[in-house]
């Protein structure tokens, strides 16, 4: 792979060549998503997010290998860490999430990263979040209030845990726009494959179980079509800033409803439905509001 350049969305083309790919990753990661739903009855999740990320560091390997110490030496490593450790978490959450769940569900929490993004970016850059985008993050999360809920019994802990998966999204999402401002595509990925598995093995270790013949294709394709979505997801970044690619998720909402109704015959319930249209109209307006420079640049 090649070094990346920020490309401005200016040009129509790239503009639309970034939002195309964001489309395509989102594709691909519902139908991962189907698969570790499926999985998540047969082996633990830790084995899941473990499989996902040491495929996707064999597929990497040999790019290290025929590249040498040079290929992989950065200054930014603090921001690997960071973006590695928040989309571990992020995956390993929703996996998690999804078990107590319906899939379109636990992706709503997960896809409220958008909405999310300009909170990250406040903290990130210490960038004030323009008084513009407040609406659109007020019926976001009213949104989500819809779907969460909420009685005098409190919230579900499996909501919180996947509301918190999207937390992890928008952390990796403004980690990777950072990093490939400086760094090569192939650097980014070696990075967070690499601080992923680490991260993961120790849970992994502790929650150990034999793992079923019949779940071995399932984790291989796992493995192999997230290293597929991780390298689009990186590419597509590199065209459009996070504040455009970032409501591209929201199709993951229509395709994971769409498998849920496929595979495990559930439909959602009206408020839920509310739910996602409040979430999805204020992550498109958060689009066609002034950004705050630092994620647009």
């Amino acid at each position: 792979m090649q070094r990346t350049t920020t490309i401005s969305t200016a040009d129509p083309k790239q503009f639309a060549l970034g939002v195309t790919l964001g489309i395509l990753t989102v594709f691909l990661g519902s139908t991962v998503a189907a698969a570790g739903k499926h999985l998540s009855g047969q082996v633990h999740i830790s084995a899941i997010v473990l499989a996902q990320y040491l495929i996707c560091f064999l597929m990497v390997l040999p790019w290290w290998l025929r590249n040498g110490k040079r290929a992989v030496l950065t200054q930014r490593l603090g921001t690997h860490i960071v973006r590695g450790v928040s989309g571990c978490a992020c995956f390993y959450t929703y996996y998690l999430a999804m078990q107590h769940m319906p899939l379109v569900e636990a992706t709503l929490f997960r896809n409220t990263a958008p909405l999310l993004v300009p909170l990250v970016i406040l903290v990130w850059y210490r960038s004030a979040i323009p008084s513009a985008r407040l609406i659109p993050l007020i019926i976001g999360f009213a949104g989500v209030t819809l779907v969460l809920r909420p009685t005098f019994d409190g919230i579900s802990i499996w909501q919180l845990i996947a509301l918190s998966s999207g937390v992890g999204l928008a952390i990796s999402m403004v980690g990777t726009r950072e990093l490939a401002r400086t760094e090569p595509e192939s650097r980014i990925l070696f990075y967070y494959f690499s601080i992923s598995l680490l991260f993961v093995l120790p849970f992994f270790a502790l929650n150990y179980q034999p793992i079923p013949s019949a779940a071995l294709p399932w984790l291989l394709y796992v493995g192999v079509v997230m290293y597929g979505t991780f390298v689009i997801y990186t590419k597509a970044f590199s065209y459009v800033p996070s504040s455009i690619l970032a409501p591209t998720s929201y199709f993951a909402l229509v395709f994971s409803g769409l498998l849920d109704w496929l595979i495990w015959g559930v439909v959602p319930d009206l408020p839920t439905v509310l739910g996602i249209a409040l979430v999805v109209c204020g992550g498109l307006l958060i689009l066609r509001t002034p950004g705050t420079g630092a994620d647009d640049n």
